[in-house]
């Protein structure tokens, strides 16, 4: 019987955006297994990296739209991947402060319309050696016309890394959210709406305590140490 992540790759289409193959080629977009998590089911019906064609719309009436759609994409990706939890969980680690965990919970809050504080998280994650979380960054300063931030992030995330890339986690380890949860992300974007989270667990997110306002972000939501553990328990 098919899985709802080799459902999720039936509809998804990962490999049609132009700027998702110019640095899926760099392996800005692997870091974390984003394309494993969601493929096409291999032997025993584990997913597979994902290879498709199509997706949402081939034509955009804009730039910005298109990179909205893009970093949309993205983050549904980064929230499916096989080592999103055990990342998000570094992050809140006092001894290894994770620039991908400070990745993946961006694009949680990022998800949950949180846009500002998600930029914040994202320039943690890519000051701290994430090339995905500059892809982001790259794609949120394009979708706001901002062009030579834009130009600087999507250069720092083509960026050759100095260090090989770690070994991404296996597709049977502890995901970080339900399965329906995210497979309809990926149904969502691939029908054209932006990816929500199902109430609960938007509600997870929102019960986060804020630091202060920050001049530059607003309100900046903080990860707790039990943000993995209660997100799995949302069922």
């Amino acid at each position: 019987m098919e899985t709802l992540l080799s459902a999720a790759a039936a509809v998804s289409g990962i490999d049609g955006l132009a700027g998702f193959c110019d640095l899926d080629d760099a392996g800005a977009l692997d870091g974390l297994g984003c394309f494993e998590a969601v493929g096409d089911g291999g032997p025993g019906g584990r997913p597979g990296p994902v290879r498709a064609d199509r997706g949402a719309p081939s034509a955009y009436p804009s730039a910005r739209d298109e990179a909205t759609h893009e970093l949309e994409l993205a983050c549904a990706l980064v929230v499916n991947a096989a080592a999103a939890a055990a990342s998000l969980e570094r992050l809140v680690d006092e001894h290894h402060i994770d620039p991908e965990g400070a990745l993946v919970f961006a694009c949680l809050l990022h998800i949950t319309g949180r846009f500002e504080a998600a930029q914040f998280w994202w320039h943690f994650g890519a000051g701290a050696g994430s090339r995905t979380a500059a892809y982001c960054l790259y794609l949120a300063h394009r979708r706001s016309g901002e062009h030579r931030d834009a130009d600087y992030w999507r250069g720092q995330a083509a960026h050759a890394p100095d260090e090989e890339r770690p070994t991404v986690a296996a597709f049977d380890e502890k995901q970080l959210l339900p399965d329906a949860a995210r497979h309809n992300l990926l149904v969502q974007w691939h029908s054209g709406l932006a990816p929500t989270l199902p109430t609960a667990l938007e509600n997870v997110i929102n019960r986060l305590v804020v630091d202060g306002d920050d001049e530059d972000f607003g309100e900046i939501p903080r990860p707790s140490p039990t943000l993995v553990r209660d997100l799995g328990r949302v069922v």
